[in-house]
């Protein structure tokens, strides 16, 4: 049984004007990942999240914190940085789960390190962090039509036609948050790169 703990952190902003739209994909993945373990999320007051601490993977499975920022994206590096002092979780087992513009939907990209390409959430992180050295699983919510703003965009509900996938798209990104702690980077790229 391995000791490590992950922390596995949702990207999002609180509120129900918010649940539904692009940049609370992060928000979406941490809920699947709840009800699978069966677990609910408390308030921690102390990072000023919401977390569930859970077991992925194959019992006993991995000891993996669950974390949802009740802050608004742009300021989601305080509690990630307030949890991974918390839990002692240093950037090799710290995964940021969040929207990327980037990726056309229906795809989903696992990495390590990287730029924040323009995403607040991401830029809060890495400056809360001091480094972008932490694993993301990125939800690819495409570009915006025409010339609508990208800021406006995330912060639209998915359209029609997206959301007639969507359920199946947040359990495979869930996947890939289990597939990334339990086999590490390169396996899980193998599989959801494909």
């Amino acid at each position: 049984m391995s000791d490590e703990t992950f922390l596995v952190v949702g990207l999002g902003n609180p509120g129900p004007s918010y649940a539904a739209t692009r940049h609370n994909v992060g928000h979406m993945v941490l809920d699947i990942l709840a009800a699978r373990v069966g677990g609910r999320f408390k308030t921690h007051r102390r990072s000023r999240s919401d977390v569930l601490e859970a077991r992925l993977g194959t019992p006993p499975g991995i000891r993996t914190i669950l974390a949802k920022p009740r802050t608004y994206m742009n300021t989601s590096g305080g509690p990630v940085a307030a949890l991974t002092d918390y839990y002692r979780v240093g950037p090799d087992a710290l995964v940021i789960v969040h929207d990327e513009l980037d990726i056309p939907f229906h795809a989903i990209r696992l990495k390590r390190g990287g730029g924040d390409n323009g995403h607040n959430g991401l830029r809060s992180v890495t400056t809360a962090l001091g480094t972008r050295d932490y694993l993301r699983v990125r939800f690819g919510v495409g570009r915006p039509p025409g010339r609508q703003d990208a800021a406006d965009y995330v912060l639209k509900p998915f359209s029609s036609t997206e959301r007639r996938d969507l359920d199946i798209e947040v359990d495979r990104a869930a996947d890939a948050v289990e597939a990334l702690v339990t086999e590490g980077l390169t396996s899980a790229q193998n599989t959801f790169h494909a």
